[in-house]
């Protein structure tokens, strides 16, 4: 008998809390994954760009997968992994420990260190990690933001990859900025779940048939997303708050207003070579994300 397909909805890209000297903050991270979820989010995606998932080996990952799943987080509904690797074996171990785990699916990004490689190249190597995972492999959202990795994916390439791995590749989460990209690939591609990785492009997409987003600003205001996300309804708030962050070392920002709505300074320290906004930063960042949000109220 066929199910009706679920919509992916909204995922919490969740920032990684951090101590000073750069371990994983357990506790913090735990109650920050609870607190996006209550607040609205469908479920939250580890490891991504804002949580800064490139520097984080196996044993922090493996500890934070521990960590939620202990909390009472169930993996197998509300927890995706990003993959991010230059290394196959790497890449591989990463999602190992998320699938054993239990996690839903995985968002993974394409290898990052060469530069110029081919659609030829990448299918070999998606398909080597895809074989090398065997049948644990499950619910793979490709992830495109050449702006970090500065590697492409194509929509010809995303064709070849459904072809070949039917009901695998679920998804394309597309962090270009492009809408003209994201416009092609709900176009080419509908039928998979195609998230749009800029808030301020999200209403529209959905509209126009995108099913939600992997995001930062879901770590700060999950209920302004949710009518985007489910009604395509157009967000000045999200927007001008989106403008403000992106004005600032988006990362840092994220986290520094992470801490602020928890009234934790504790969230706000990075792992090297990143760096936390200073204290002037932190408090002009404060005051306009607050008078964005008085604005949405009044």
């Amino acid at each position: 008998m066929a199910t009706q397909k679920t919509r992916f909805g909204l995922s919490c890209a969740i920032t990684t809390p951090m101590r000073e000297g750069g371990s994983v903050d357990l506790p913090r991270l735990v109650h920050h994954a609870r607190h996006v979820l209550a607040e609205g989010c469908d479920s939250v995606t580890l490891f991504g760009t804002t949580g800064e998932g490139a520097a984080l080996g196996l044993p922090a990952r493996t500890a934070m997968m521990g960590a939620l799943i202990g909390a009472g987080i169930d993996p197998a509904r509300q927890i995706y992994a990003g993959i991010a690797a230059a290394s196959m074996n790497e890449a591989v171990e990463q999602a190992r420990i998320a699938l054993d785990a239990g996690a839903k699916g995985l968002l993974v990004a394409p290898p990052f260190y060469f530069k110029g490689v081919s659609d030829e190249g990448l299918y070999v190597w998606f398909s080597q990690f895809f074989e090398k995972l065997g049948a644990s492999a499950r619910n793979v959202v490709v992830y495109h933001i050449p702006s970090v990795t500065a590697v492409d994916i194509s929509v010809g390439l995303v064709q070849r990859l459904k072809t070949a791995f039917p009901g695998l590749v679920i998804g394309v989460k597309d962090s270009s900025g492009s809408y003209a990209n994201t416009e092609a690939l709900l176009k080419a591609h509908g039928e998979l779940a195609i998230l749009v990785g800029d808030e301020r492009q999200l209403a529209k997409a959905v509209r126009n048939g995108a099913e939600g987003s992997i995001c930062g600003l879901a770590n700060l205001v999950p209920g302004l997303l949710r009518p985007m996300v489910y009604e395509g309804k157009d967000s000045p708030v999200v927007n001008a708050l989106v403008d403000e962050i992106c004005s600032h070392p988006v990362l840092a920002a994220v986290k520094a207003l992470v801490g602020h709505i928890h009234g934790d300074e504790g969230y706000g320290a990075m792992r090297p070579p990143l760096e936390a906004l200073d204290a002037g930063t932190r408090k002009r960042l404060f005051a306009a994300f607050d008078s964005i949000k008085q604005a949405k109220a009044a």
